[in-house]
């Protein structure tokens, strides 16, 4: 562990340790994740500090491993070419990103289903029970929609680590990955292009989902505004 902290930027060693802290926290305290994973605004559950808590929450180890592997591949280079005080922005802003548009897919959802933004009056929160009830006349699909919206938080460093893969291809286009259980390289600019498509025809084909797959693209796409805002050019690996 200390031979792998030895070797990490500043900023992507504090990302990770801290991301490892707030797991531990999650365990220790099931309640965490709702207190900093972030909620719809319109949900009663939401909090002011979520949209900056959210992307140091994880579900469980899994998701915890993958997004902390990329991470410690990736963060490290893309810190050494942006200087850490703007890898963090990079961060940061690639995470918020994400969640802005993960809103904007809840917003068209709620609004499509019961014609305004703001569902809350219509719905009634059980705290102790766990349960919503509406007084709108709903099918059970569009309900479960609704209710997954306003009682589901969303957690996860994956906005910020889809940011991260995005500069990596922009710089690196041409460096080849191997990936596991695919035992050959595959050029960043193909995998990263690849992995984004498919996000977008999950997010668009299934979006019950528990994975906020659109969250994913938000993240990649404010990771490149960023990269032009800030005038890098592409790189020629």
């Amino acid at each position: 562990m200390n031979n792998i902290l030895g070797n990490l930027t500043p900023v992507a060693k504090n990302l990770l340790i801290l991301n490892i802290i707030c797991f531990v926290g999650s365990i220790i305290s099931p309640q965490a994740s709702r207190l900093l994973g972030v909620f719809y605004p319109d949900s009663p559950f939401f909090e002011v500090w979520q949209p900056f808590t959210y992307m140091f929450m994880h579900a469980n180890f899994s998701h915890l491993f993958f997004n902390m592997f990329a991470l410690v591949m990736f963060g490290p280079i893309i810190e050494s070419m942006f200087g850490s005080k703007r890898f963090l922005q990079y961060y940061v802003i690639t995470a918020l990103g994400a969640l802005v548009l993960q809103y904007g897919v809840q917003a068209y959802e709620v609004y499509s289903i019961t014609g305004t933004l703001r569902a809350s009056q219509f719905l009634t929160f059980d705290y102790f029970a766990g349960t919503i009830s509406t007084n709108l006349s709903l099918s059970q699909s569009d309900f479960d929609t609704v209710a997954s919206i306003y009682a589901t938080s969303i957690v996860g460093a994956s906005g910020a680590i889809f940011g991260l893969l995005l500069a990596f291809a922009y710089f690196y286009p041409n460096m080849p990955l191997f990936l596991m259980f695919i035992p050959i390289p595959i050029k960043a600019k193909y995998f990263v292009t690849a992995y984004i498509l498919i996000e977008i025809y999950l997010g668009f084909n299934y979006s019950g989902s528990s994975i906020a797959h659109l969250a994913h693209v938000g993240g990649a796409l404010f990771g490149y505004l960023m990269i032009k805002i800030w005038g890098f050019r592409k790189g020629y690996y």
